[in-house]
This record gives structure tokens, C-alpha cells and sequence, in this order.
């Protein structure tokens, strides 16, 4: 290797600040660190809220529609809260410290959490297992624990993705046609944590109590800090590039100022800085693209911006123009997301009611499966899918289309749209036999009818096979795109889809209550489902996906990627 080889050229720097040698740093020595943090925090994370419906539902004697409202509600913010975590990691903190600093912000409110459920006075007074009567400041308590968890792992979530993937040189070959490994991995990881949690844990907070359903889950948030600080001296560190925002308002506020000059037509006239690098910490140069061209205004350079000096409110570089851009581009695909991202949220929410209302016995046993539980087998499709995706789909289909990864990320993302259809189709279908069943036996006042809820396994693999090729695809996907400097926010952005998708449930359920629910009428969502009908609820999220995948068809066609040239040379100074 020669002398130029040993560093990274993507700016990364080790922990002491020097560039990094790709000898001693990075890669998958440093990854299984970060999987291994991700697998422990993932199983913190599912550990108390796969459940949490049921929580809302029994301990704090909420209705059905309310415990789902708040279910959703809840996890819509912990997917929203990313964005903090990202403009920080970006713009000041370092993806490092940021993670650091919220984990442990994230560790006291799985510890609140815990002593809500298990501390006399602070857990909710119970006359029998399901019969509560929570006081207002026990209510308040669970829910300021709840929303400090939300804060902790939205700063971590948009980082850690990121951070493993910056393990990989984006200028090395050989290293990059590892990080598409990274990223199947990394959600194997997630999925290995969810499948303790669904199984173990929901086990726990059933049979056992919820003090340490909740308890274990913060014991595992320990564990992944820990992991975490230990492979400290094998990380590479992206130098923080500044705050992205105030980077985009200058395109727009210049392209603005500048609304009446012509762009030349010679684009190699547009204002770039001389050097190889960007004028943008830790950022490599990017391809100017043709379209939004209004934005090219902002790097036209006039003569007021040569006789007053370069100000940078009024002359932006190219660069910073494409980043703009890419950020643009990047919204329709975004939003494409949230209806998958709907029908992702129902496993925590329907699915789990109306699993409640089915037989739960394992084989006619005496053993009884919690309906949270069959979120299992959403995990085991995942754990099953991604392998054969990695080691058997990549290579078959890179023989048709030439694609180093077998398929685009937009390829991928759309097979995972298709195939969620398929969920919510399989989902109304079983709730429709149900219904049948409970006409045809009277059946409407009896919780645990006799139909197994192993009918719901379908419904489950469905959407983890779904999220093998949309999730996943999906992470891969803003993380390239993204500009370098920008990462940790395009990798929050993605998460938000989850957030949005979280809240369009929320208020679906409360457009369909308000509608179906007047004049007395009990609606398509009443306390007792038996007398309900979620199988239109399903039935619409069908439709809507149906839709939603037309529309990625039309905006995977018209997206133009994004093309980084040149490298980020880095001194020893420099990088300090």
C-alpha cells in the first residue's frame, strides 16, 4: 500500500483527530461495535414498546381508539425527534458525541420508566391484572419517561446508521462495495434485539409484571452504551460541516436576490472554489445537475459580487447549490414512504387488538401467546429475508442488470411497496373471517374466540418481508444521496416517513371514529372489535397503498442521483 493509501480521502479523522488509517480504523473491524450497540438498544427500544398498547389500554385504563392514538402518537415523535439529533451531529457534535450525549438522556427514561411500573405510588393502582385506575401525575409520569425515551432515541437514531457507514471509505472501492452489506446487517441486527423483545420481554410483561418487562429493556440500553464507548479507538469521525440549514437558507435567500439574472449558458462558469476540495468541512465537491435550475442563480458570480467581496448570502458555491437540490429530490421519495409507514405502525396498534380477540392458545395448550408477541414473526421474516437477499437476490439479479448491488435502491424500495399491499389485503381478509365467525356463533361478547391467532402470521411476514426490500433499501438510499456533509440529517429525514406514517394512522383512526362513531353507532373501531369493523380500516390502507406505489413508479422515473467527485484531503492540522 502506498504512503497515500493509509488514510481515508472522505475526511474521515480517528478519535484523537488525525486522519484515519484505513490500517487501524473502520471497516468491519469497527462495525460490529455499532451492530452490536444497535442490536442492544433496538432490544431496549421493542422491549417497551411492542406492548405498549396494551400498556395504555389495561394500567392506564384507556380506550381502545385512545390507546392507539396514543401508541401512535408516541412513536410518531420518537421518529420525529431524529431531526434534533441530526442537526446537531451535522452542524456541531459530531455523530460520535451525539450519540454519546443521548444515551444517556435515552438510559433515565427507560429508569423512569421502569420505576412508573414497579414503584408503589408511582405505578398505577390495579384491582385485578387488567383493571387500573391510574391517577392523573401516575399518567403523567409514564408519559414524561415515554417522550424522554422519544428525545434519547431520536438523537441516537439518525447517527448510528450513519456512523457505521462511515466506516467505509466512499473513495475505495474495495471498501465501498461492502457498506450495501452494511446496511442488510445493520437491520439484522435491529431484528435480532425486536425478536428477543417480542418473544422474551412481552413474555415478561404478561405473565410476570410490567416493572421488569420495563426494567430488563433498561438494563439492555446499558449494555449498548457500553458497547458502544468500546470500539472508540477503531471509529473513523466525520468533522462536523457546520449547520446544514443555515447552508440552505443562503441558496434560497441568493437565488431569490437573484431572480432576475440569466444563468450562462456554460455551466463550467458557475461559482466553484478552485481547489480540489469543498469549501465545506468534510465534504467532497458534487456534479452540477441540470434541473431546478433556478437555484443555479445563487452560483451565478456578478459584478456587484466581484467589485463588494464574496458574501455568502448573495454567491454560493456549486456545491452548496447541489446539496439544495438534493435535499429537494429527495422530499417525493420521502413521502412515498409514509403510507408504507402507516401500514408498518398497524403491527403495534390494530394488529395487536385484534389478535387480543382471537384464540391465543399455542396448540390447544394452556399456554397462551400475547398478541403483542406475533410481531415475532414480522422479525423472523426479516431475519430470514436478509440473508437471502444478500447471498443469494444480489448476485442472481447483478447477472441481468449489471448493478453492482443487483438491484437500485429505488428498485428495492418499490418491492417493498408492492408486497405491503399484499399485507394489508391479508390483514382484512382474516378480519372479515373473523367477523363471519363471530356472527355465524354469537359470539360478540366473548374476547378469546376460537380462531387461532397464528392466522395472523401472513399479515406479519408480509410486511417483514416488505421492509427487507423498503427499510432497508430505503436507509442505503438517503445515505448516498445525501450530501457528505449532510448525512445525518438525510439518514433523520428518512426516519421521519416513520413518524409521519405513525401520525397519518393516528388520524385515519380519528377521521374513521368521527365518521363511523356518529349517532350512536359503535363505528369501524369500538372498545370491543367484535362488534367493529377494522377490515375497512384495512381495506383503505390497501387502497392507499395501491395508490402510493403508482406514484413512486412516476417519481423513481423522473429522480436524477447525485454524482460526488473528487476527494477530502485532510493534514494533520486540518483535521484538529
Amino acid at each position: 500500500m502506498e504512503e497515500d493509501d493509509i488514510y481515508t480521502k472522505d475526511g474521515t479523522v480517528d478519535y484523537k483527530g488525525n486522519p484515519a488509517n484505513k490500517k487501524t480504523t473502520g471497516t468491519w473491524r469497527a462495525c460490529p461495535y455499532i451492530i452490536g450497540n444497535e442490536g442492544c438498544e433496538r432490544l431496549a427500544y421493542y422491549g417497551m414498546s411492542t406492548n405498549l398498547v396494551l400498556y395504555f389500554k389495561h394500567q392506564l385504563n384507556q380506550h381502545s381508539a385512545t390507546a392507539s392514538k396514543n401508541n401512535q402518537n408516541w412513536g410518531g415523535t420518537c421518529y420525529i425527534t431524529p431531526l434534533i439529533g441530526a442537526f446537531l451531529a451535522d452542524s456541531y457534535l459530531g455523530r460520535y458525541w451525539t450519540i454519546a450525549c443521548f444515551s444517556i438522556i435515552y438510559i433515565i427514561g427507560m429508569t423512569l420508566l421502569a420505576m412508573s411500573a414497579s414503584v408503589d405510588g408511582m405505578k398505577p393502582f390495579c384491582y385485578s391484572k387488567d383493571n387500573c385506575n391510574p391517577t392523573h401525575r401516575q399518567s403523567t409520569i409514564t408519559f414524561l419517561a415515554l417522550y424522554l425515551i422519544a428525545l434519547g432515541t431520536g438523537g441516537i437514531k439518525p447517527c448510528v446508521s450513519s456512523y457505521g457507514a462511515d466506516q467505509f471509505d466512499d473513495t475505495d472501492e474495495r471498501e465501498k462495495i461492502h457498506k450495501s452489506s452494511f446496511f442488510n446487517w445493520f437491520y439484522f441486527s435491529i431484528n435480532i434485539g425486536a425478536l428477543i423483545a417480542a418473544s422474551v420481554l412481552v413474555w415478561v410483561q404478561t405473565n410476570v409484571s410490567w416493572g421488569w418487562g420495563f426494567g430488563i429493556p433498561a438494563i439492555a440500553m446499558a449494555i449498548a452504551v457500553g458497547f458502544f464507548f468500546a470500539g472508540t479507538r477503531l471509529y473513523r469521525n466525520q468533522i462536523p460541516g457546520g449547520s446544514p440549514l443555515t447552508r440552505l437558507c443562503q441558496v434560497l435567500v441568493a437565488s431569490i436576490r437573484k431572480y432576475n439574472v440569466a444563468v450562462p449558458a456554460d455551466k463550467s462558469l458557475l461559482y466553484e472554489k478552485a481547489d480540489a476540495e469543498s469549501n465545506i468541512k468534510g465534504s467532497r465537491k458534487i456534479d452540477h445537475t441540470n434541473d431546478l435550475s433556478f437555484f443555479d442563480k445563487a452560483a451565478v458570480e456578478t459584478q456587484t459580487d466581484q467589485l463588494k467581496g464574496i458574501n455568502p448570502w448573495r454567491l454560493c458555491t456549486v456545491t452548496q447549490v447541489e446539496e439544495l437540490k438534493a435535499i429537494i429530490r429527495l422530499l417525493p421519495i420521502w413521502a412515498s414512504g409514509i403510507i408504507f409507514a402507516a401500514v408498518y405502525s398497524q403491527m403495534s396498534s390494530l394488529f395487536t387488538l385484534q389478535g387480543e380477540r382471537m384464540d391465543t392458545r399455542v396448540a390447544h395448550s394452556n399456554f397462551h401467546i400475547p398478541p403483542a408477541s406475533l410481531s415475532i414473526f414480522d422479525t423472523l421474516s426479516v431475519i430470514f429475508w436478509v440473508p437471502i437477499y444478500d447471498r443469494i437476490i444480489v448476485p442472481t439479479t447483478r447477472k441481468f442488470t449489471g448493478q453492482k448491488n443487483g438491484l437500485t435502491q429505488l428498485q428495492r424500495m418499490g418491492i417493498g411497496l408492492f408486497i405491503s399491499i399484499f399485507a394489508m389485503v391479508a390483514a382484512a381478509i382474516l378480519e372479515q373471517e373473523r367477523l363471519k365467525i363471530v356472527k355465524k356463533h354469537n359470539y360478540y361478547d366473548v374476547k378469546e374466540m376460537p380462531l387461532t391467532i397464528f392466522w395472523q402470521v401472513p399479515q406479519y411476514f408480509l410486511i417483514g418481508c416488505a421492509e427487507v426490500f423498503t427499510f432497508i433499501g430505503q436507509l442505503e438510499f438517503f445515505y448516498e444521496q445525501a450530501p457528505d456533509a449532510m448525512r445525518s440529517f438525510c439518514s433523520a429525514l428518512s426516519l421521519t416517513t416513520v413518524a409521519a406514517g405513525s401520525y397519518l394512522s393516528s388520524l385515519l383512526v380519528t377521521i374513521v371514529t368521527s365518521i363511523t362513531a356518529k349517532d350512536g353507532k359503535l363505528g369501524w373501531i369500538p372498545d370491543n372489535l367484535n362488534h367493529g369493523h377494522i377490515d375497512y380500516f384495512f381495506w383503505l390502507l390497501a387502497g392507499l397503498s395501491v395508490a402510493n406505489f403508482g406514484v413512486f413508479i412516476g417519481i423513481a422515473k423522473w429522480y436524477t442521483y447525485k454524482t460526488a467527485v473528487g476527494t477530502v484531503p485532510l493534514n494533520q492540522k486540518e483535521a484538529k
